[in-house]
């Protein structure tokens, strides 16, 4: 193993993260990049942190095959990506990065900014599909409104 990559075991924990090679340096910039999210970032992290939705647990900036996805919860086999604008610029390297990934056999759903920031509800339903989902009791703190972005 290079000295710039770390191998990733965490034993009986199935998923996208077990037994990977990954580079050093994208595994430093997924770090930074969890500590400095955008503010539609951090209004679907707040949403769905802590298994706010019950059994859908979601990871800020997974590394998947090289690429950093915006989150991924591994039960539904899915990459959620938010997209501001530098995506406008970029849709070439995204469809790539897409195919990849689904090539892997996961599916990947992107989101605008404005509709996680303003309709986080929407976008939430449209992640679980028919499945009818209710936040936990502890989800909304006393005195917050439902789809309140941040705390």
């Amino acid at each position: 193993m290079g000295e710039h990559q770390v191998y990733i075991k965490r034993l009986n924990k199935p998923g996208i993260s077990t037994g990977h090679l990954i580079n050093r340096e994208k595994l430093e910039m997924a770090k930074w990049m969890r500590q400095h999210m955008t503010y539609a970032e951090r209004c679907f992290w707040n949403a769905v942190r802590k298994r706010r939705y019950p059994g859908l647990r979601f990871r800020r900036q997974q590394i998947i095959d090289g690429f950093i996805a915006d989150f991924y919860c591994n039960k539904l086999n899915l990459v959620i990506e938010i997209d501001g604008g530098i995506h406008e610029a970029q849709k070439d390297y995204d469809e790539l990065r897409d195919r990849i990934i689904n090539d892997k056999g996961i599916n990947i759903m992107r989101f605008k900014n404005e509709d996680v920031i303003n309709k986080i509800d929407w976008v939430l339903k449209q992640i679980v599909g028919n499945v009818p989902t209710q936040p936990c009791p502890k989800a909304l703190g006393e005195g917050e409104r439902a789809g309140s972005c941040l705390q």
